[in-house]
């Protein structure tokens, strides 16, 4: 099934001499289970120098107009590659649309498996551009579409994970550090979900559940941090 990329092409702005490429940037392993015959491989070693290639080009720009330590240079790096800012991108650009995948993927609702997806579809997409293209387009692509987004990232302290974010906003506001207490555990203990409230004193200001306790208690800090900034 071959799908008509162009409009993609016209959303990035990139024009391919190899539309092979772009294509197989958009093939997910599932499809490949079903339509075996289909031409061109997956997308995971796209993926595997995509991600080499946005990690070098935000290290350099940040290297270069920031004079600040490497420990917070890395956490504005981490902040721009990871895959919950990819996977933003693929949304941003819709490119969900574009992708070969198997029926079962296609129906799956597991938002947290999709952003995984889109995520590795957008570091194979900036893989697929620095072969056909070069290393300027696709640091015309980074810097269009993820470096853009730093700004925003520094005025709202995005680049601190949200535990350590509401740590600080809490002691500024309150003089107090927040505590996390698992409230609930539900399912058998090979897929437990846990549900962790955050509390400051004995006051519950936010709740989460994530697979771990830790994913939950990030989820927990999420969400004060909402109710915070609308304060």
């Amino acid at each position: 099934m071959n799908k008509d990329l162009s409009q993609l092409e016209g959303v990035i702005g990139v024009e391919f001499n190899n539309q092979d490429l772009l294509r197989q940037a958009l093939v997910h392993r599932s499809y490949l289970n079903e339509h075996p015959n289909f031409p061109l491989p997956h997308n995971e070693r796209l993926e595997f120098l995509g991600d080499a290639v946005l990690e070098l080009i935000v290290t350099d720009y940040l290297y270069r107009n920031y004079d600040k330590p490497e420990g917070e240079l890395t956490n504005w790096r981490a902040s721009l590659v990871n895959a919950k800012m990819c996977a933003g991108v693929a949304r941003e650009i819709d490119l969900e649309k574009f992708l070969y995948l198997s029926k079962g993927e296609q129906k799956d609702t597991n938002i947290k498996a999709r952003n995984y997806i889109l995520a590795n579809a957008i570091e194979a997409l900036i893989g697929a551009i620095y072969l056909d293209q070069g290393y300027e387009a696709a640091k015309k692509f980074v810097h269009d579409r993820i470096i853009s987004k730093l700004p925003y990232i520094l005025e709202n302290k995005l680049y601190l994970d949200p535990k350590t974010h509401f740590q600080e906003l809490s002691q500024e506001k309150e003089g107090i550090t927040p505590i996390y207490k698992v409230i609930d555990e539900t399912g058998p203990d090979h897929n437990k979900t846990f549900k962790v409230g955050v509390y400051l004193n004995d006051k519950l200001v936010g709740t989460g559940e994530g697979s771990s306790k830790q994913e939950a208690q990030m989820a927990a800090a999420e969400e004060a941090l909402k109710v915070y900034k609308q304060k």
